[in-house]
């Protein structure tokens, strides 16, 4: 173990970072993917400061195979795209890179400092962006190079502690961006780690910050979750938080009514980690499963009639999420198929004219709690499925020219 000296304005050396050497930290070399330890040594080699940051670090640490590899450096957005021909900046606000090796995609992010508070766009050192980070546990850098890991806010004390602790004052870190809640839930969750007291209460206070989240916003977090392979476990503990109200009202509110609709929906949940490599609409099918089989007459008649039923259904109950209409529409399929009905592609409007339905559309949720939006056209009417009517282009004549010569 090293330490890391920083210099005050009085040129005093203060202690900024711990630096832990392979054999305190237990990262293996060959767990770390190649495509990421090309990125930083090109990022390197150009003389910017590197590092693998976030959640890949804290899994390599527990021995598990992280999901994706984010980078942090030194080097701007531009200066980043330079170096890399197979690179792309995104972003309006947070500007970022994606370097791409083939299906691959590495996020590079470049420091940013804390002058306009933690949510701002300013680029910074790396004693800033550290403190930029949500929790300990995610602040650490990695330096496969030298193979170290360099620790400013005590993340190692706190794998090791098993503890989820916040970097950013309490008083301000969920109200930055409420979704940090989420996250806080999750990782507890998937790693076993403690929440602390204070952390638990304030979560369970300023849950309705979560209300006024884009859909989008939530929607990626729901496919976060679903995909995970400890989806049952992160929906239980969001759901003892009060957070998946949020997320998913209408399952949330079934949940609280039934006990049985509870336990099949958590089992459904669980069972999508046990089948390895899911088919399409699968996961999205273990959102909607429950609901659409005490909802559907499996008996009547009309299949296709059944089918679209079903489907706007299921796209009212997952509101505020708004997956896209072709996973749905696998998820919904493979429901079917489950109870003997294979639908043959089904075509929700003709000539521009939306089908009647010979029921009643489903009625609007009556849950009470906030963050339910009010459905919209493309829910409620199958017309808003793709049946709008798309915009004619007009034939411009080719504007005459008097001087030209004209031919016969």
């Amino acid at each position: 173990m090293r330490i890391r000296y920083g210099a005050e304005k009085n040129g005093k050396p203060v202690k900024k970072a711990i630096v832990y050497t392979q054999n305190e930290h237990g990262i293996s070399f060959s767990d770390v993917d190649s495509d990421a330890v090309y990125i930083i040594e090109r990022l390197r080699a150009n003389g910017f400061e590197t590092y693998i940051v976030g959640g890949a670090v804290r899994d390599l640490m527990l021995r598990k195979k992280p999901k994706d590899f984010d980078i942090v450096s030194e080097a701007s957005p531009t200066r980043i795209k330079k170096i890399f021909r197979n690179a792309r900046v995104i972003g309006r606000r947070f500007r970022l890179v994606h370097v791409y090796f083939g299906p691959k995609i590495f996020e590079v992010s470049t420091f940013r400092s804390l002058k306009d508070g933690s949510t701002s766009n300013t680029f910074g050192t790396i004693e800033e962006d550290v403190l930029r980070r949500d929790f300990s546990i995610n602040a650490l850098f990695y330096d496969p190079g030298k193979q170290v890991v360099v620790d400013y806010v005590g993340g190692m004390k706190d794998i090791r502690n098993k503890l989820i602790r916040p970097i950013i004052p309490l008083s301000f870190i969920f109200k930055d961006d409420p979704v940090r809640m989420i996250r806080a839930v999750k990782y507890a969750a998937t790693t076993g780690f403690k929440i602390p007291l204070t952390l638990r209460w304030k979560i369970k206070k300023q849950a309705s910050l979560l209300a006024p989240v884009s859909p989008s916003r939530l929607t990626e977090e729901i496919f976060k979750i679903i995909h995970s392979p400890c989806a049952a476990e992160i929906t239980e503990s969001l759901e003892y938080f009060g957070l998946y109200r949020y997320l998913q009202p209408n399952a949330s509110r079934q949940m609280k009514e039934s006990e049985k609709f509870r336990s099949r929906y958590l089992k459904g949940l669980g069972e999508l980690s046990r089948n390895g490599n899911p088919k399409p609409g699968e996961t999205l099918a273990a959102l909607i499963r429950d609901y659409l089989v005490d909802f559907i007459d499996w008996d009547a008649e009309g299949l296709t009639e059944n089918y679209k039923i079903a489907f706007m259904a299921a796209r009212q109950f997952v509101l505020p999420m708004n997956p896209p209409r072709m996973e749905l529409d696998h998820a919904v399929r493979l429901i079917f198929a489950e109870h003997g009905q294979n639908v043959k592609k089904v075509r929700f409007f003709d000539r521009g004219k939306p089908q009647v339905q010979d029921r009643e559309p489903l009625a609007a949720p009556d849950f009470p709690g906030p963050g339910i939006l009010p459905p919209h056209p493309s829910v409620t009417s199958p017309a808003g499925e793709g049946g709008a009517k798309k915009r004619r282009r007009r034939r411009h004549k080719p504007h005459s020219n008097p001087a030209a010569p004209k031919t016969e």
